[in-house]
């Protein structure tokens, strides 16, 4: 089973995108999904994530307030709206399925993992 995420591109800082990671798992709505970056020569880092109803979110400081994690358990996919877009939000962003049924923010509590689609912003 494979997460594909799409909607990656190139953009001017302030200018926005929006992510999202089809995800054909039949137990899709069982588990938190998160989406994650990871720039040149960095660690991948924790983005945002979702629960399963979608009433638990989080996300990390550098992007609170100007991004938005959603999903759609019916249509088996999650987005991420990223609004105001800086350079340092450049990287290739993943999403990934979590192991838990809470919404966890380290990496090694996601299990599967799409192939990353790249977020490059121009200053």
């Amino acid at each position: 089973v494979q997460l594909q995420a799409f909607g990656g591109g190139l953009v001017q800082a302030g200018e926005s995108l929006s992510l999202s990671c089809a995800a054909p798992l039949r137990t899709f709505s069982s588990y938190a999904m998160g989406w994650f970056r990871q720039a040149p020569g960095k660690e991948r880092e924790f983005v945002a994530t979702v629960g399963r109803g979608s009433r638990n979110i989080k996300y990390a400081d550098s992007v609170e307030g100007r991004f938005t994690i959603s999903r759609d358990n019916a249509k088996t996919t999650v987005y991420l709206q990223m609004n105001n877009l800086k350079p340092e939000d450049t990287g290739v962003y993943y999403c990934a399925r979590s192991k838990l049924n809470t919404v966890p923010l380290k990496v090694y509590n996601y299990d599967l993992w799409g192939q990353g689609t790249q977020v490059t912003v121009s200053s």
